[in-house]
């Protein structure tokens, strides 16, 4: 059994998946794990040194795709047979090619990118694993004739109920038939879309704002205006000003914790726009995915207008875990048939079985005291690496010091952006450019990082040579 010296101290050191492929490949490069030694089982890692399953598996993989180690079916994890030839050294692995296809779709499975400051998830070592494996047996106890149908349209009922009830809590007086559960939030906004929304119809969003959803508008075929994003909301007087002069169906908005910014939205300019939308008629998509990791107190738009053209978007992804695919939409019943509808005409039904693993998470999971803990860490990664954007002399868009994300300026042009970004990938680090999360795709030198997956050394080495001009 190899021994692994972890540090769990988040403030200073890399994260445990790191920690734990680096002791790992010492050795393996060492040869004190020689070629066809078996590794202990994920399981029996875990154990041995207080870790999750979750961190153990996401090494290994990492390790795999190092081509250090091997895996089959049914025996398990071996060190790779080394080659003849010396072994060129981690950092020397072909890249990905860094394109929209990457970024929308492969990102998600390669795990050939050891630090991914760009990425939009939680670290895996993050996950409610205590909860997910409560609600996972327990799924194994319901009859499988329960498992076998499409279940509802709307949804596994308990679980709306659930989220109905937590609105509730937050001045928004709903019930079950007001929540549409969806395959993940993104494709509630793609549902919102397909059924509001025709091509050719203009519709205004914030700028940066989501990437995903920027691809949903282009392939609906909308004519997409930005408005300027600022750390209190979207700046009113420009969305007046496209208002006047494109009259647009919608405007899509990122309540808490915006993705790319960390920015949340102030009472005045909620108030503000919500008038402007009111008086041209607009659809108010109201993206609030991060609100369970965000401080009490940001406005809901949907509870100050009652839901009469604010359509509420939430999800799970950042407070359970973004494998399973489960959101929500929240309307006027009336909309929200034809969203179900459209639902139902796209995929059929969203996975019952899902919904109820997510339910069971949310009942008897420990939710709130899981949420509460990752919010702790949220904010002691956000001082880690605020702490190195400060030393570096960066400009930071907005401090939240909660959710996800930073927003930050490299002193470099804007135009060279993709070239900085695909550099990084040479050194196993994957940098998003403020370009992705433009309506336009214009060139930026902000960059968002995703603070639990900011603070390794090597990402800060590299941003200091891009200061220098050294990259």
């Amino acid at each position: 059994m190899i021994e692994l010296n972890l540090e769990r101290d988040r403030r200073a050191a890399p994260t445990l998946v790191d920690q734990v492929v680096q002791g790992f490949a010492q050795a393996i490069e060492a040869q004190s794990l020689r070629a066809g030694a078996l590794l202990p089982s994920v399981r029996q890692l875990a154990q041995t040194h207080e870790l999750s399953t979750f961190t153990v598996t996401e090494a290994y993989n990492r390790l795999v795709s190092m081509g250090l180690v091997v895996a089959r079916r049914g025996s398990g994890y071996r060190v790779a047979a080394r080659s003849p030839a010396p072994r060129a050294a981690v950092t020397d692995w072909q890249p990905p090619s860094l394109t929209a296809t990457w970024l929308l779709s492969d990102v998600f499975a390669d795990h050939s990118v050891p630090i991914k400051a760009g990425g939009g998830w939680l670290p895996n070592e993050w996950i409610n694993e205590t909860g997910l494996q409560h609600a996972l047996r327990a799924m194994s106890r319901v009859p499988a004739a329960r498992l076998g149908d499409y279940g509802h349209p709307y949804g596994f009922a308990p679980l709306r109920e659930r989220i109905a009830e937590q609105l509730d809590r937050r001045g928004l007086p709903v019930d079950v038939s007001n929540v549409l559960l969806t395959q993940g939030a993104t494709q509630g906004l793609d549902l919102i879309v397909r059924t509001l929304l025709r091509a050719g119809d203009a519709v205004i969003v914030e700028d940066p704002g989501y990437c995903n959803l920027l691809q949903i508008l282009k392939l609906a075929g909308l004519v997409v205006h930005g408005v300027p994003r600022t750390p209190a909301g979207v700046d009113t007087e420009v969305l007046e000003a496209l208002v006047a002069e494109h009259k647009p169906k919608a405007i899509f908005v990122n309540t808490t914790l915006q993705n790319p910014t960390g920015a949340t939205f102030g009472m005045s300019a909620a108030f503000r726009l919500l008038q402007i939308a009111e008086r041209q008629r607009m659809w108010v998509i109201e993206d609030d995915v991060s609100r369970e990791l965000a401080p009490s107190g940001a406005p809901l738009f949907a509870a100050m207008e009652g839901l009469q053209r604010v359509l509420y978007v939430g999800g799970f992804s950042k407070t359970v875990t973004p494998g399973l695919r489960c959101g929500y939409v929240v309307a006027e019943r009336a909309v929200l048939r034809e969203l179900a509808r459209t639902k139902m005409a796209v995929g059929l039904t969203s996975s019952e079985a899902i919904e109820r693993i997510v339910d069971k998470v949310l009942l008897e999971g420990r939710y709130a005291r899981h949420v509460e803990a990752v919010n702790e860490r949220l904010k002691l990664a956000h001082a880690t690496v605020e702490e190195r954007l400060d030393s570096l002399g960066l400009e930071v868009f907005h401090r939240p010091r909660a959710g996800l994300f930073l927003w930050a300026r490299l002193p470099i042009d804007p135009a060279s952006a993709g070239d900085v970004a695909t550099a990084a990938l040479k050194h196993g680090i994957w940098l998003a450019p403020g370009s992705y999360f433009r309506p336009d795709d214009a060139p930026s030198a902000w960059f968002r990082f995703n603070a639990p997956y900011s603070t390794d050394d090597a990402l800060w080495r590299f941003i200091e040579r891009v200061g220098r001009g050294a990259v």
